[in-house]
Parts: structure tokens; C-alpha cells; sequence
């Protein structure tokens, strides 16, 4: 009896101080290429619908017009397109992160464009609280209430037929000031310290 009772106490203080050990010697997944932990997945997504779903407003106070959508269109090029992507368009950058980032544009499983079928106050607590370890940032000290809901509308319709004028600026290639190799500043031939 003793002995058992001894056993569990030793394995309740060897197990954490084995879990320290593992985390402090860089070996958890930490590298986007790495495999997710067990049940990484799960952990992260059953808390942060269940936040959402508590969460998000039931009401948009906006209409889902033209003038949204164009006004939706500016702001998806200018703060969502370099990791979402634009229409016919995915983002390198988006496909290169973990979790991969959707391309808010494109067909997804069942047939789903993006985050379509998702309600626009989903979108919306997306966009204002961001997703934690994801890359998504939150944007409610970035972006206006009103901002934040046109950018959220806008998805919440992209699988219907978009006006013209929202459709050419999501179309539109990313124009980046890409510095020219003659422009930058030479590299020293000196190798690199370890």
C-alpha cells in the first residue's frame, strides 16, 4: 500500500517537471511546418465558437447594399487581401501559415465560399477580437464599428453576385513597393556567427 502510495505521489511531481523539460527544451511543435499537437485542434476550436457563438452580435446594423460592398471591397484590399486573398486570386501568405489561413474567396468544403455561411456578427467578432496564435489580429482599435461591419457584410456575401464596382476591386492584383536589387544596400561577405 505504501509503495503504491508513493508511486502516485512520484509520478504527480516527475510528470510536470517532465512537461517542463519538454517545453523548455524546444521540442513542442513550434514551426508552422511542425505537426499540431494531439487534439491541438480541438483545444483551440471547441472554446473559441463556444466565445463566438456567446458573443458575436445577433443583430447587423448596416444594410447589405452596394455602397457597403464597395465601401467592404476598399477596406478587405487594404487590411484582409495579403493573407485572405483576393476574387480568383489566393495569398501565398495565407498558404504558409498554421493554422493555413481561408481564402476567403475561394470554394471550401461543401461548396462554401470563404466564410459565407457564416452569420456577418460571426465575421464581425472575428475581425474586432481577432483569433488567438492564428495571425489574426484584432482590428477594433484599427478599424471603425462601421469599417469592421462592412468588411464583415461583404463576406458574409460572397457567394451571391457582388456589384460590379466591388467585384473590380477585389479583383484588382496587390500593388507592393518591391525594392529593386540595385536599391539595396550591399551585403558584407563576412560570414555569419553562430
Amino acid at each position: 500500500m505504501i509503495r503504491a502510495l508513493l508511486g502516485i505521489v512520484v509520478g504527480l511531481v516527475l510528470c510536470p517537471v517532465l512537461v517542463y523539460l519538454w517545453f523548455t527544451q524546444g521540442n513542442p511543435p513550434v514551426a508552422v511546418a511542425d505537426p499540431p499537437l494531439p487534439f491541438e485542434r480541438q483545444i483551440t476550436h471547441i472554446p473559441l465558437h463556444a466565445r463566438i457563438h456567446r458573443d458575436m452580435p445577433k443583430t447587423v446594423p448596416i444594410a447589405a447594399d452596394e455602397a457597403t460592398f464597395v465601401a467592404g471591397a476598399h477596406i478587405y484590399r487594404e487590411q484582409c487581401a495579403f493573407c485572405h486573398g483576393l476574387h480568383g486570386s489566393s495569398s501565398n501568405v495565407g498558404q504558409h501559415m498554421f493554422p493555413h489561413v481561408p481564402q476567403l474567396w475561394e470554394k471550401h468544403r461543401e461548396g462554401v465560399v470563404g466564410v459565407s455561411d457564416d452569420p456577418a456578427g460571426e465575421t464581425y467578432w472575428k475581425v474586432a477580437n481577432g483569433i488567438r496564435l492564428t495571425g489574426m489580429p484584432a482590428y477594433d482599435h484599427i478599424l471603425t464599428e462601421t469599417e469592421m461591419w462592412q468588411v464583415s457584410v461583404l463576406l458574409a456575401n460572397a457567394d451571391k453576385p457582388l456589384p460590379p464596382a466591388a467585384l473590380l476591386l477585389l479583383k484588382q492584383p496587390l500593388q507592393f513597393d518591391t525594392p529593386t536589387a540595385t536599391s539595396l544596400p550591399a551585403m558584407s561577405a563576412k560570414p555569419m556567427a553562430k
